[in-house]
């Protein structure tokens, strides 16, 4: 009996692995049918699905409850503006914009937060929660003309809204570059972001921080760096200061006459090589014998590199490239 017993239990251990085994095949080869998850567009440039990236990553949430009334106060009066708030994480600021604004818009990417933040300004009709990449929403859907808005007569003209934002320090330039791409919506930028890249917004011509971000946001406006944070004001803190910059739109493409994609790629073309001069960059491009002609009519040096230019001078040798050059 006892050998019939252990017998027994060795054969309903087999069927019980098998049994798993099959299983655990019949999951893999349902799963291998299912459709790939794919980001969605929704109605005012919201996303169903998440970005890849992590939604954690990046976050230093502002914890100095002084700090909050001064970032906002940069924006000016907006009690009757449009606010864009990007990534508003637990609110410190959202209760003083919705307090102010006309209309807020917060573009939240962790779903979580942006649940929360939801829930909390539900009650408040004046306040929008968008939870999406800033990166890949829609602007055009959210602040473009709307359908009936381009009648015959009717000359519309909306209202360049403000945008405020603590952001992530990992993708600070792709924001940033997104939202002057899509300038003309906006009147003011007011970002928090790492003190090194708020120098380099600012800095003038000639100086070790001037390089292509700082040329491509003075193209757009005036850049004021206001005011620096240091990492306790952050929970949890950073390992490095952040400051508050202002961008007022101001595009300078009709007073230097350039157009506008093709003076940006000509920028990017000049700051290819950071250390080569802007004969070397540009020579890459350009003829010799047309860029040598253009750097004279323009009055540079082809020993000099692309830093130590104003953008006035730079838009006089993308001119003179632009009507001689090949």
């Amino acid at each position: 009996m006892i050998k019939f017993a252990i017998i027994d239990h060795e054969q309903d251990a087999q069927r019980d692995a098998a049994s798993r085994v099959s299983t655990e095949t019949a999951e893999k080869n349902s799963a291998s049918l299912k459709p790939e998850r794919k980001r969605v567009n929704v109605p005012k440039g919201a996303t169903i699905q998440t970005s890849p990236r992590k939604p954690k990553l990046g976050q230093h949430f502002l914890a100095d409850e002084s700090a909050a009334p001064r970032i906002v106060d940069a924006l000016g009066d907006i009690s009757d503006a449009t606010v864009l708030e990007i990534g508003p994480g637990r609110g410190a600021i959202t209760d003083l914009l919705a307090r102010k604004s006309r209309r807020l818009i917060a573009v939240e990417l962790d779903r979580v937060l942006s649940a929360q933040l939801r829930m909390k300004f539900s009650m408040q009709p004046n306040v929008e929660i968008i939870e999406g990449d800033v990166l890949t929403i829609e602007l055009d859907t959210v602040f473009g003309a709307k359908p009936g808005s381009l009648r015959t007569g009717l000359n519309f003209a909306p209202e360049p809204a403000r945008v405020i934002g603590n952001l992530p320090y990992y993708i600070t330039s792709d924001i940033l570059l997104r939202l002057l791409e899509y300038h003309r919506y906006f009147s003011t930028i007011v970002l928090m972001v790492q003190k090194e890249v708020a120098d380099r917004l600012a800095a003038s011509p000639g100086s070790r921080d001037y390089g292509l971000l700082s040329a491509t946001a003075q193209l757009y406006g005036r850049v004021e760096q206001l005011f620096t944070l240091p990492p306790g004001a952050f929970s949890p803190p950073p390992k490095v200061y952040s400051s508050v910059v202002r961008i007022t739109i101001k595009p300078r493409l009709k007073s230097l006459r350039v157009s506008e994609a093709e003076f940006i790629a000509f920028l990017k073309l000049c700051f290819g090589q950071k250390r080569k001069t802007l004969w070397n960059n540009l020579k890459t491009r350009y003829d010799e014998d047309a860029l040598r002609a253009a750097l004279a009519k323009s009055g540079v040096k082809p020993a000099i590199r692309a830093e130590a230019l104003p953008l006035e001078k730079t838009a006089a040798l993308f001119r003179a490239l632009s009507d001689g050059g090949s």
